[in-house]
């Protein structure tokens, strides 16, 4: 009986790999094929560095340049604000909290739950009058806006990973360094932090990733015009946003160009992935 169980189990597990991978790659297929048809027709070269886009005029132009650049600095910006508290806040989980962390890991949680039309909401009634008034912007729509909200999304992904990472370092680190003369805080800047690298890198990535797909929350509060970015106070378009101001109303050759940018996207989020895992290997056996 116990091996019927078992054999169900591994049935069961097998079957929902499987099907992981099967809608992974049909994911894939439809956006690829869909968007090389677009990109074959215009051209990759114009669709990348094309600074125009003008999709429903007399001659339609297709360039998405803007929208990567949008894209990049608002990913950037949201990740270097939200590191350092992240992280700051991990340690502070990991070897300082005692009686208040239940209260913190709890926020965190209730933090990463929160819907993100919920934060866009929230920054659009909060945030964006604040950032006019300090900055005394024309409007509080900008990229500083969108990164600082972001910041604020992609914190509990970083802070729960990199948190279970600190925690998995072996305590007689901790105690052998203490007891060789070392402070606590070099302890842990030193060996500890270093140790879990693997893991902050990996909660990183996925911080990254979870920034660079938001949609809904920046769609709020960006502005969404599809020009150069000139300053991180001017508003912008993502390319996320880009798709869903259009995909509603768009059909034909319009509609293969915002597919082509979904392409584009998913291309940028496994580089970025590739990359980060190039350069936590490298790291790690540097240790």
């Amino acid at each position: 009986m116990g091996k019927i169980r078992e054999k169900v189990g591994e049935t069961i597990f097998l079957l929902s790999a499987v099907m992981s991978v099967f809608l992974i790659l049909l994911i894939i297929y439809f956006i690829f094929s869909e968007g090389l048809k677009f990109v074959n027709e215009y051209g990759l070269l114009k669709f990348i560095t094309g600074k125009v886009w003008k999709p429903t005029a007399g001659n339609p132009r297709f360039g998405i340049y803007p929208m990567i650049i949008g894209s990049l600095i608002v990913t950037s910006l949201s990740t270097i604000i939200a590191l350092p508290f992240g992280l700051a806040i991990s340690i502070f989980m990991a070897y300082y909290a005692k009686k208040t962390y239940k209260v913190l890991k709890a926020l965190m949680n209730l933090m990463a739950a929160i819907p993100s039309v919920v934060y866009g909401f929230f920054a659009m009634m909060v945030l964006v009058p604040l950032i006019k008034d300090i900055f005394k912007a024309k409007s509080g729509m900008n990229m500083l806006s969108a990164s600082i909200l972001l910041a604020f999304m992609i914190l509990p992904t970083m802070v729960n990973i990199s948190e279970n990472s600190l925690r998995q370092v072996p305590k007689t680190f901790m105690t052998g360094s203490l007891a060789l003369g070392a402070t606590k805080e070099e302890t842990i800047r030193r060996i500890l932090v270093p140790y879990a690298r693997s893991g902050i890198f990996s909660s990183i990535i996925l911080a990254i990733g979870r920034a660079i797909g938001e949609t809904m929350a920046v769609y709020l509060v960006i502005g969404n015009q599809p020009v150069m970015p000139s300053s991180i106070l001017k508003g912008a378009r993502t390319l996320t946003t880009n798709i869903v101001l259009e995909m509603g109303y768009a059909s034909g050759t319009h509609r293969q160009a915002l597919i082509a940018t979904g392409m584009v996207l998913f291309i940028f989020i496994l580089i970025i992935n590739v990359g980060f895992n190039i350069i936590r290997s490298k790291s790690e056996e540097r240790l």
